[in-house]
């Protein structure tokens, strides 16, 4: 199992060890004491989320209030997304910039994405299914969307015709969420990333 950070502070891809032989594969696709090395604290699992999606859909970009916050670590158990990262925290250098990590059933990668940060991902494949660990709960009172499809953030979805949800399509563009007070501040993540054990 290795962790390579990515681009945007506080996200890490994982790229495991496949054990295969005649009868199929074995891998660790979570492992506490690995994880906990790169990002310097424990993973709190409060929620485990499943999706599955047709070719062309688009999740995202959501995120939710810090503090708490929800850190997530997502992988693709059937087919292929592009997973989609977004620094969404107000000061922080990489503001308004965005970075992709291929997530499929056969390097079956992970990408972890930490409090304050944006997520989402195109289902390249019919039956694209995603896995995910959370650090709390679902509460729809703190989750907040931006456009996936804001010019101003330019995304490469890599999908033609994205389907998009009702809410989705009716986010705000990522001017309007910072106008409207919604988005993170990039110290006060830091400091509450600091404060987990």
């Amino acid at each position: 199992m290795q962790f390579e950070p990515l681009d945007i502070e506080g996200a890490w891809v994982m790229t495991p060890t496949i054990h295969g032989d005649s009868r199929g594969a074995f891998l660790e696709w979570y492992r506490l004491d690995a994880f906990r090395q790169v990002s310097g604290h424990r993973l709190s699992l409060v929620q485990a989320n499943c999706s599955v999606s047709e070719s062309g859909s688009v999740r995202g970009i959501h995120f939710a209030d810090v503090p708490p916050g929800q850190g997530k670590y997502v992988t693709c158990v059937s087919g292929r997304v592009l997973d989609v990262i977004v620094d969404l925290r107000v000061g922080s250098p990489t503001f308004g910039t965005w970075t992709s990590v291929l997530l499929d059933a056969q390097s079956r990668r992970a990408v972890y994405i930490s409090e304050g940060l944006g997520h989402g991902f195109a289902s390249l494949d019919d039956g694209s299914t995603v896995i995910y660990l959370c650090s709390e709960a679902y509460a729809p009172e703190r989750e907040h969307e931006v456009h996936p499809l804001d010019p101003a953030l330019d995304i490469d979805w890599q999908v033609s015709s994205p389907k998009l949800s009702t809410k989705d399509a009716a986010a705000p563009t990522l001017a309007q969420a910072a106008a409207a007070g919604l988005l993170p501040d990039y110290a006060a993540c830091r400091e509450y990333r600091s404060q987990l054990a």
